[in-house]
This record gives C-alpha cells, sequence and structure tokens, in this order.
C-alpha cells in the first residue's frame, strides 16, 4: 500500500505486458491513503465509524500513515490543528458521518477564524441514501459552507484522487484554511484506476502572490518620510513564514512594532523595539503608539475588533495607512487604507526592504528621536507591573517563572481561552515564530489540550507545555487518554481560580458583581483525575513551591504532568479596553474603575 510520490507517477504510467495480469484497480479508501502517503502526511488524528470503516480497513493496511485514536472528534480537529500551526504544514483529521461531523464542527471553525491550513475527511452515507435521513446521516457541505475555505462532495470515487489535489492546494495556498472533503461510503469502496495529479490548476482560485510594484514604491516613499512610523503585525506574519523578514524591515526602518495576539513570535521579546502585544490586554505604549503614529504599516492582519476597539475612535486620529495581506477581502474591511498591497507576505517585505535599501534613505533622525522619546515615556507607565505575594499564587508570576526556566529551550506554549490565555500572551516573551498556539479568532474553550498532543508528536524533541485554566480543561480532558496511549509527554499547567476568569471579570466591571455562574462549585480532584489516567499529577498552593514544581515537571521528560496550581481568585487582567472603547481609553488597573 505505501507509495513514494515517484512510485505513484511512474505506476500511474507503465503499462502492463502481456504476460503480466493486470493489478486490480483500488478502490476509494485505497485511492484516499495513497492521496494522502503522496501529499507526505504523516499523522492523522480520527475516530472511526460506520461511514469511515473501509477507509480504516485501508488504513491498517499500511504503516506509513500513524493514526491516532482521540476521544472525541472536536480533539481530532484541533490536534490537527495544533500540528499545522507549529509545523506550517497541512492538518488531517478523519470523522464519521452525522455526529461524527457535528463533533467536529468546533473544531473546523476554529481554524477557519485563524486561517490554518487543514483538510478534514468526512465520512458520509451512501450516495442513494443522501437526502433521505439515513442513519447518521447530516449536510455535511450545508453545515461547513459558512466555516471552510472549500468543500466538496465525492459521488464518483473517479474524482476522488483530484479533488484531494485540490483539497491540500486550496487548504495551503494563499490565505490558508480548512477543506472538507466529504465522502459517501460507496464512494469509498468503488474501484477506479489510480492517478495522483502533478499540479492542479484551478480557473476560479489562482490568489496572488507578487504585490503590485507601484503600491509598494508608493508604500517605501510612505514610510521614509513618515516621522512617526509603526509597524503592526498578526497572525500572517507567521502563516507566511515572514518572520525574518519582519525582522530585517524593522531593524531597516528604525521603527517600534508591535504584534497582535496571533502574530506574538514574529518579533523576538527581546527586541527593543517590540512594544509587546497591543489591542484590549495589550500593552499601554503599543495601544498609544498604534493611536499616534503618523504611518502605519500593517501586515497580514486585519484591525479586528480586540486589536483597534472603537473604529469611530481608531478614525479620529489623522494617519497614513499601508496594509499588506494575501486576502484582498481583508483589506479596507473595518478601517479605510490609503495603500493596499495585495501579496504573499513574505514576497512584499523582501520587496519593501530591497527598495528601501536600493533608496538609501532612512526616516528622518530628529523626528525619530522624538518619537522615541515618546514612546518611552508611555513605557514608564509599567503597564504590566503587578503586586507580588508571598501568601496566594499570581496568576503572572506562574507565567514569568516558565517563561525564565525555559529560556533557551525550544519551547512550545499552548493555551485554552481566558485570563490565562491573556496572562501567557502577556508575561511569556516569545523569541520565536510559531511557539504560541492558541485559538484566537473563535476562542475556544478546550483546546489547549489537544494542540499540545498534536505539536508533541511533531516535536516530539522540544518541551510542549498547556497553560489552561480548571474551566477550559475540562472541555476535552478526556485527552488525557490519548495522551497515555500515545506517550506525548506534555506538561499541562491549570491556573486554577476556581471561576470561570474572564466572565468573573467582566462580572465585575460591567455587572456590579453579580457572578451568574461563573463559580465553579463542584470541581474534580485534578490530582487524583490524572493519576487514574495514568499520569502524574501535582498540587501547588503556595508561591513558593512554583518554581519547584515546575522543575519537577520539566524533569518527568517521559511523563504527561497535571500542575493544579490554585491562584489568587481576585486577579484581573490588566490592562484592559472595555467594549465600545477605543485603544488608548485603557483601564491600566482597578484604580481606574
Amino acid at each position: 500500500m505505501d507509495i513514494s510520490p515517484a512510485e505513484i507517477k511512474r505506476a500511474a504510467s507503465a503499462q502492463p505486458s502481456p504476460s503480466q495480469a493486470p493489478a486490480a484497480d483500488p478502490n476509494g479508501s485505497e485511492i484516499l491513503v495513497r492521496c494522502l502517503q503522496a501529499e507526505g502526511v504523516k499523522y492523522l488524528w480520527g475516530y472511526p465509524g460506520g461511514a469511515v470503516l473501509y477507509i480504516y480497513d485501508a488504513l491498517y493496511k499500511q504503516e506509513t500513515i500513524q493514526h491516532v485514536l482521540v476521544r472525541h472528534e472536536q480533539a481530532a480537529v484541533h490536534a490537527a490543528d495544533g500540528y499545522a500551526r507549529a509545523t506550517g504544514d497541512v492538518g488531517v483529521a478523519l470523522v464519521t458521518s452525522g455526529p461524527g461531523v457535528t463533533n467536529a464542527v468546533t473544531g473546523i471553525a476554529t481554524a477557519y477564524m485563524d486561517s490554518i491550513p487543514m483538510v478534514i475527511i468526512t465520512g458520509q452515507v451512501p450516495t442513494p441514501a443522501i437526502g433521505l435521513d439515513a442513519f447518521q446521516e447530516c449536510d455535511t457541505v450545508g453545515i461547513t459552507r459558512p466555516i471552510v475555505k472549500h468543500n466538496f462532495l465525492v459521488k464518483d470515487v473517479r474524482d476522488l484522487a483530484m479533488t484531494m489535489k485540490k483539497a491540500f492546494h486550496i487548504a495551503r495556498t494563499g490565505r490558508p484554511g480548512p477543506v472538507v472533503v466529504d465522502i459517501p461510503k460507496d464512494v469509498s469502496l468503488h474501484t477506479a484506476p489510480f492517478a495522483y495529479p502533478d499540479k492542479v490548476e484551478m480557473r476560479s482560485y489562482n490568489p496572488v502572490r507578487k504585490g503590485h510594484g507601484g503600491q509598494i514604491r508608493k508604500a517605501v516613499q510612505l514610510l521614509l518620510q513618515a516621522k512617526r512610523p509603526y509597524i503592526y503585525t498578526g497572525g500572517g506574519v507567521i502563516l507566511g513564514n515572514a518572520s525574518a523578514e519582519l525582522r530585517e524591515l524593522t531593524a531597516l526602518l528604525g521603527a517600534p512594532v508591535t504584534n497582535t495576539l496571533m502574530g506574538l513570535g514574529a518579533s523576538a521579546a527581546s527586541d527593543p523595539q517590540f512594544l509587546g502585544m497591543l489591542g484590549m490586554h495589550g500593552t499601554y505604549e503599543a495601544n498609544m503608539t498604534m493611536q499616534h503614529c503618523d504611518v502605519l504599516l500593517a501586515v497580514g492582519a486585519r484591525f479586528d475588533d480586540r486589536v483597534i476597539g472603537n473604529p469611530k475612535h481608531f478614525a479620529s486620529v489623522e494617519r497614513k495607512i499601508i496594509h499588506v495581506d494575501i486576502d484582498p477581502s481583508s483589506i479596507s474591511k473595518r478601517v479605510r487604507v490609503d495603500i493596499p498591497i495585495v501579496g504573499d507576505v513574505k514576497d512584499v517585505l523582501v520587496e519593501l526592504i530591497a527598495q528601501i535599501k536600493e533608496a538609501q534613505a532612512k526616516p528622518d533622525t530628529a523626528s525619530m528621536s522624538a518619537w522615541w522619546s515618546q514612546i518611552n515615556e508611555w513605557r514608564k507607565r509599567e503597564c504590566l507591573r503587578y503586586k507580588p505575594s508571598t501568601e496566594v499564587i499570581k496568576p503572572q508570576y506562574v507565567i514569568e517563572t516558565l517563561c525564565e526556566l525555559t529560556r533557551g529551550r525550544d519551547a512550545y506554549i499552548t493555551s485554552d481561552v481566558g485570563q490565562h490565555q491573556m496572562w501567557a500572551a502577556q508575561y511569556f516573551r516569545f523569541e520565536e515564530p510559531r511557539r504560541w498556539i492558541n485559538s484566537g479568532g473563535l476562542g475556544t474553550m478546550g483546546v489547549g489540550l489537544p494542540y499540545a498532543m498534536g505539536i508533541k508528536l511533531a516535536k516530539p524533541d522540544s518541551d510542549v507545555f498547556c497553560v489552561t485554566g480548571e474551566g477550559s480543561i475540562q472541555m476535552c480532558i478526556q485527552e488525557l487518554s490519548t495522551c497515555f496511549q500515545y506517550k506525548t509527554p506534555v506538561k499541562i499547567l491549570s491556573l486554577n481560580n476556581r471561576y470561570l476568569g474572564m466572565v468573573r471579570q467582566w462580572q465585575q466591571l460591567d455587572y456590579e458583581g453579580r457572578y451568574s455562574h461563573s463559580y465553579m462549585d463542584a470541581l474534580p480532584d485534578f490530582v487524583k483525575l490524572a493519576e487514574a489516567y495514568g499520569h502524574v499529577g501535582l498540587k501547588i498552593e503556595n508561591p513558593g513551591d512554583v518554581e519547584g514544581a515546575l522543575r519537577e515537571a520539566m524533569s518527568l521528560k517521559d511523563r504527561t504532568v497535571f500542575l493544579d496550581i490554585r491562584t489568587d481568585p481576585t486577579e484581573n487582567v490588566w490592562p484592559m479596553v472595555k467594549a465600545g472603547k477605543g485603544i488608548s481609553e485603557m483601564l491600566l488597573g482597578s484604580e481606574d474603575l
């Protein structure tokens, strides 16, 4: 069954001699597996069911693709998603029809909102039964249409190989995203000759890579004339593997730079030109610089509500905006821009750098000096400073300690969604791209552990930490079983404050302290629960024990460790921009309430 792309091509063109009986054509399931092998797929996360049993039978007969049996279809898609985010490769998941598909929807939507390259293979009832409310039938194409880059229903086995080629091509090119391929059970059984195409051309899909030369020249001129330039980058720089180019451009211009939540790691946190994350929980200096710059270069970012706050407030200050993005629909969607550049961010940045070097000019020195003086005044606010405690564990301290202990190591940090996510983004100083894996656009609780599983398979020699909370971790906690079966020794840091922390914070600030259903009244004993799944559980209640517990967890290289860290339940995430406010209208602490 195992076959390389080169062997596939030779086999497709070879003619059997008269003395040789022609080989039987493969069935749809075998064709599918050969397509995955031709695409270099190493891992496949899934959960079997009636509609995909022929596919699972084909997987059983080969050895090049490792299938990972998760405990819930949502986790299959999340794990494949985490793998894709950390590696840049297309993540692949396999689920059955009906509830298999509907359970996978949250994972698909999560990947779609963050533009993650994925192919999700779904089983479907036999083609004659489609539309007849057959057992475990659902309209997969209709259900997933709003949350995928594209989807396919394969009705003829002869179309399967080309469909898979298109699916991978669409998923990884242009603005990446998830693609669903729905395969009826009879299609997975029918036979056909197999030939995997070398390339694919689609008249209706031809994403632009090269930015318009004239627009790039205008951008260079504007940047060199700027008195208060600012570089604002998002997840597109990470997805486009353009971190090195961004760093070169930043150094070349001498301008301040900020990353969004999804863009952290594109700029090195240790770079003095980096102002930290911006937005709702961004730094004071990053937000104030955003509001008061005169030329803004936005790269692979979409001016979303969590970044710029109220668009009218943002537009109240005059500035020129250059926007570079692979997706033309993202440009001027929320904010009108002056110089749109549609193209691959890496290619565009390379051209920008080349033209700036050719111009042999930089922004005015005196103006830049005054600009940096103002920025440094904003920095003096020390907006991330918090009050240490020897009595109760501060969550910020946990993240700072983790950051210090992993310095110089290849560490990946996943997170779930909530206060712990923001503290990880604020206090872990990311030096490299693709080390910070979280759900930004959809804000999905439960992703942290499956993300970590996917990353650990891809990066077995790296440290993988899941920063979570006692609420989020319970959404996919059954995947502790998957960790044990497939020996993915991740470290789970649960910042347990006994609340749905971000909900509690909003209720404190906006609902006069009416904590409606945000307190966790019946939490399990997480140490015993971890041990029941075959892992190590540690309970930490004193600040002085945090570093020792983290060191112990890191020393247990071959074990998954669950750290139940009891943190201050009253701690809030600061700074904060409340809904409807502008990004410079920040609350820096309880004293601003």
